[in-house]
């Protein structure tokens, strides 16, 4: 068992590792990541070309997922970026996008807005966001009451009875997709809904997403359409560089993507 010294020298370099200035985004060999792992393994594919913004995901994965509505948390979320000509680059995602994209102009939080003309604008994209569900999870390798954990399959659990609240693993997650649930005071994330997918149900934000921008599949087999385009597109993952080694892939992501 780690002794508590190590755990929090653990801990502290994990956290530190997070405000390192890297590249969010690179283009992966997928062929390399699902190499010697179970014959379940749940990925998800993300085609940001296809996300309108729309947050039917968000406020589908509230709902099936017990999130209070208007609680400023979420599993899932989606994140506007605007590119200007002159390469400035600005990203928000009020409520989460629960609601959508209803206002033109970019939230800065605290009340503040920035207004950007449409002259100005080199591009506009949208990008969903979860838990990625990581081959090598730094979550559970901080927690120290195994509340957190790894299953065969590849998605990471949250145990609400083990949990103590500590937030270590809230603090270790790079991708910065934890939080503490408002009501039961314990960490919480997107588990792929896994209640669902174990019986043969999508998540919940796939069933909800209307253009397809978003789909689950397994990993070890090869006639899943999911597994077939990562393997045939270009796809890509976020902090790679991080060696967790993230199971969410992604199609169209551009490099301003944090």
């Amino acid at each position: 068992m780690m002794k508590r010294r190590e755990f929090l020298k653990h801990a502290i370099t994990v956290v530190a590792g997070l405000s390192l200035p890297l590249a969010a985004f690179r283009i992966v060999n997928p062929e390399r990541l699902f190499a010697g792992q179970e014959d379940l393994r749940w990925i998800f594919l993300v085609d940001t070309h296809k996300c309108v913004g729309c947050g039917f995901c968000v406020s589908a994965c509230k709902i099936e997922n017990e999130i209070p509505y208007d609680a400023n948390v979420t599993r899932t979320w989606v994140e506007r970026y605007l590119v200007t000509r002159d390469g400035r680059t600005f990203a928000d995602t009020p409520k989460g996008a629960r609601d959508g994209f209803t206002d033109r102009r970019i939230d800065l939080g605290e009340g503040q807005f920035k207004e950007i003309k449409d002259e100005e604008i080199e591009k506009a994209f949208f990008v969903p966001k979860l838990c990625n569900q990581c081959e090598n999870p730094p979550c559970v390798q901080v927690c120290p009451v195994g509340a957190t954990y790894r299953v065969p399959d590849g998605v990471v659990l949250v145990d609400r009875k083990w949990c103590i609240g500590c937030g270590y693993c809230i603090m270790g997650c790079p991708y910065g997709v934890r939080f503490f649930h408002p009501v039961h005071r314990v960490a919480e994330k997107c588990n792929f809904c896994y209640h669902r997918i174990t019986k043969g149900m999508k998540a919940a934000c796939v069933d909800a997403c209307p253009f397809g921008a978003r789909q689950i599949g397994n990993a070890r087999d090869p006639n899943d359409p999911v597994t077939k385009t990562v393997l045939t597109g270009r796809v890509g993952v976020l902090k790679d560089e991080y060696g967790t080694k993230p199971q969410v892939y992604y199609l169209g992501l551009s490099k301003e993507v944090r």
